[in-house]
C-alpha cells in the first residue's frame, strides 16, 4: 500500500510542501496503477479479445507516459540529493527502479492475457512497496537537512509533482478500482475502491488517481467511511463536471457511492 508518514519534521514549510505534494503524486499513481491492474485483469479473466487489448494499451500507455518519466525525473534529482545521506537505500532504489522497467517491458511485449495480467500485477505490488520506502524513509530524510532545498529542487516538475494533464488512460466501457487498498469487483461487476484503510491525507489523491484511469462511460464504486461530499465536489472539478454520482448506501458503516464519467 501507498502509505505516507504521520508527521515529517521538514528544514523550512517550503518543503514540508513539497513533500506533501510528493506524496499526494504517489497515491495518484498508485490509484491509477491498481484501477488499470484490476482492469487488465478482468479482461484477461473474461477471454474478450478487444477488452483485453484495450486495457492492455491502457495500461502500457500509463507505464510509459507517467510511471517511468516519474522514475526517471527522481532518478536526476531526488536520489542524488539523498545519495550523500542514505547510499544504501539509493542503491536499493535504483535497483527497483530496474525492475519496475523490466517489469513494465514484460507487460509491454506480452502477448497473452495470463502474461500480461501477471507482469501487471508484480509491478503493482513493487511499485507500491518502492512508493512506501520514498515516503516513509527518503522523503524525510531529504526534507530534514537543511542543506538541501527540496522544494528548489522539485520546482515545476510535474514528473514528481503532479499537476500535468491527464489524458484518460482506461477503456471507455469499464471502470477500475485502486490497489493500494481493498479493492475489487462488486456484485454488479463494477470495480470497488474500498478507501476506508486509506490515510487521511493521501486519502483524496488515491481516489483521484483511480477517477482519472475511468474512460468515458466508465464506473467506480467508491466505499467511503463518511459522506464524501468534499470529494465529490473536487472530482466535479477535476473532471469538468463530467461526472454522475448514485448513492448505493449511506452509513453508518459505510457509505456507497457509484461514480461514473459521463
Amino acid at each position: 500500500m501507498a502509505t505516507t508518514s504521520d508527521v515529517v519534521v521538514a528544514s523550512s514549510p517550503q518543503d514540508a510542501e513539497a513533500v506533501e505534494a510528493v506524496e499526494q503524486h504517489h497515491a495518484e499513481l498508485a490509484g491509477r496503477l491498481g484501477a488499470l491492474t484490476t482492469a487488465l485483469v478482468g479482461a484477461a479473466e473474461s477471454a474478450e479479445g478487444e477488452r483485453f487489448e484495450q486495457a492492455h494499451r491502457s495500461a502500457v500507455r500509463f507505464c510509459t507516459e507517467e510511471l517511468l518519466p516519474h522514475a526517471a525525473a527522481e532518478e536526476r534529482l531526488l536520489y542524488p540529493a539523498a545519495r550523500s545521506h542514505e547510499t544504501r537505500l539509493v542503491d536499493g532504489m535504483l535497483a527497483e527502479h530496474k525492475s519496475i522497467k523490466g517489469l513494465v517491458d514484460e507487460l509491454s511485449s506480452a502477448e497473452q492475457p495470463v502474461r500480461a495480467a501477471a507482469a501487471i500485477r508484480a509491478l503493482r505490488v513493487l511499485f507500491e512497496v518502492h512508493l512506501m520506502k520514498e515516503n516513509e524513509l527518503l522523503l524525510p530524510v531529504l526534507a530534514q537537512d537543511p542543506a538541501v532545498s527540496l522544494s528548489t529542487v522539485l520546482e515545476g516538475m510535474h514528473e514528481l509533482l503532479g499537476g500535468a494533464e491527464h489524458t484518460e488512460s482506461a477503456p471507455s466501457d469499464h471502470g477500475h478500482g485502486h490497489g493500494s487498498c481493498g479493492c475489487g469487483e462488486s456484485d454488479s461487476g463494477t470495480p470497488e475502491l474500498d478507501v476506508r484503510a486509506v490515510p487521511h491525507a493521501i486519502r483524496h489523491a488515491t481516489v483521484f488517481g483511480a477517477f482519472d484511469a475511468i474512460g468515458t462511460g466508465g464506473s467506480l464504486v467508491l466505499v467511503a467511511p463518511h459522506d464524501p461530499q468534499p470529494l465529490l465536489r473536487q472530482l466535479n472539478e477535476r473532471a469538468a463536471g463530467r461526472i454522475d454520482v448514485e448513492y448505493l448506501e449511506r452509513g453508518p458503516q459505510a457509505w456507497r457511492l457509484r461514480l461514473t464519467r459521463t
